[in-house]
């Protein structure tokens, strides 16, 4: 018996003396206690400006990496260009966007009286990540696990700060195990609309057609639809009418900006009087008629209620209160209003617009990418979801054929407007 205790003495001697077993109790013990002490460690936050970083190295987090922005503020169609360009961003970054704040009111200036709406509440949070699948993905602050590291990172603002530098930022960021550390970055500044521009249109193409109304509000649009298709004229309607989708940009706040625009831009073709627009519509090529007009307008900002006056034989104008359906549109805020006029506009047989609209714009932008999807060129003469713009003079006096250059490197003629527009 003792010589079987002395033979385990001396195997365990030996193998507690081997270099092997020495490494493998070490790293048990480091595991150890860093189980022990990691959830104990509070969330750590960094900042991170031009020239001047800060961080504190770690071991790289096991879960996802995600991008925060600020709340998304001003109009709907500026908000959805902030919220694509938030996700370019986090694309760039290899990162997940975290859902945003929209807002449903419009304050330009008094952003403490912004009223916060979540992402999901308006568009589809899971059919958004599902069609843009492998491109640009959302994720839910309820991801983030209990130990979140945060960098939080300054966006340039001011004339010093360039489109370059702002690239060269994004890259730095983009890359590098350091920043890897960080479960979050961040960014503070600006809000994303007014952030430099660095993709191509058809990268913004393809975040729009990932945004799907969520069933409420896509019902309501239905309702709207359904009553403008099933106006008639007289007895002689015996199938559905065309319908005409106008933006109208008469209000008093447009004109007093686009009267400015012009003289800053030293043109005459960024502002239409009523009568104007009028007698563009009328003039469409191969229009028929008689035809439904519907009347996009801000019906408060009007000075009267003249934009049905004026309309020619054979053109049946609504707006919201003449077609009954003012009911749907008044129990929402205003983001939530214009998202259901896009639609209707959207679906229209025949869109007019304003090329320094963003409204109208991205409507042009979506209808022009049903066309390519149809199997047309962008030069092609078929008529599949046509749209004009009225401020611009085109064929035998009418409004000029609008369709978007899907190959056009900046987003900056869809946010900032221009008279140069494919057709």
């Amino acid at each position: 018996m003792e010589r079987f205790n002395f033979k385990i003495s001396k195997f365990m001697g030996a193998t507690l003396n081997s270099i092997a077993f020495k490494c493998v109790f070490v790293l048990v013990a480091v595991l150890i206690l860093r189980a022990l002490l990691l959830p104990s460690i509070p969330a750590i936050v960094s900042r991170v400006e031009w020239g001047n970083i800060v961080y504190i190295r770690n071991d790289p987090q096991e879960s996802r990496l995600f991008l925060e922005v600020p709340q998304i503020v001003w109009g709907l169609n500026n908000q959805k260009i902030a919220f694509a360009r938030a996700c370019l961003t986090a694309r760039m970054l290899n990162r997940t966007l975290l859902m945003p704040s929209l807002s449903a009111s419009l304050f330009y200036k008094e952003i403490d009286l912004l009223q916060p709406i979540s992402f999901d509440k308006v568009f589809q949070f899971q059919k958004f990540n599902e069609l843009c699948n492998g491109f640009v993905q959302l994720g839910r602050y309820s991801d983030l696990s209990n130990r979140t590291r945060v960098l939080e990172l300054q966006k340039g603002s001011g004339r010093k700060w360039t489109l370059e530098r702002d690239l060269e930022q994004l890259r730095e960021h983009s890359k590098g195990s350091s920043f890897e550390d960080y479960e979050v970055i961040r960014i503070i500044g600006k809000n994303p609309f007014l952030w430099h521009d660095h993709w191509p249109v058809k990268d913004y193409a393809k975040v729009f057609e990932c945004l799907v109304l969520v069933d409420e509000f896509a019902k309501e649009a239905d309702r709207v639809v359904s009553r403008i298709r099933r106006t008639t004229v007289g007895s002689s309607s015996l199938k559905p009418l065309p319908y005409v989708a106008v933006h109208m940009r008469v209000e008093i706040d447009w004109m007093i900006h686009c009267k400015k625009l012009e003289q800053r831009l030293n043109t005459n073709q960024i502002c239409s009087s009523k009568d104007e627009i009028i007698q563009r519509v009328a003039r469409i090529p191969g229009l028929e008629t008689p035809a439904v007009v519907y009347l996009a307008v801000a019906d408060k900002l009007l000075r009267n209620s003249s934009v049905l006056e004026g309309w020619g034989e054979g053109f049946v104008p609504f707006e919201k209160k003449k077609l009954g359906v003012e009911g749907i549109y008044s129990k929402y805020p205003y983001l939530i209003q214009s998202a259901i006029d896009y639609e209707v506009c959207l679906r229209a047989d025949i869109f007019v617009g304003n090329s320094f609209s963003t409204f109208s714009s991205l409507i042009v932008l979506e209808r022009t990418q049903k066309m390519i999807k149809k199997g047309e060129s962008e030069s092609s003469s078929n008529k599949t979801w046509p749209s004009y713009a009225y401020n611009i003079k085109g064929e035998s006096n009418g409004p000029k054929r609008w369709i978007t250059n899907m190959s056009d490197l900046s987003l900056q003629a869809i946010s900032y407007g221009t008279t140069h527009i494919s057709s």
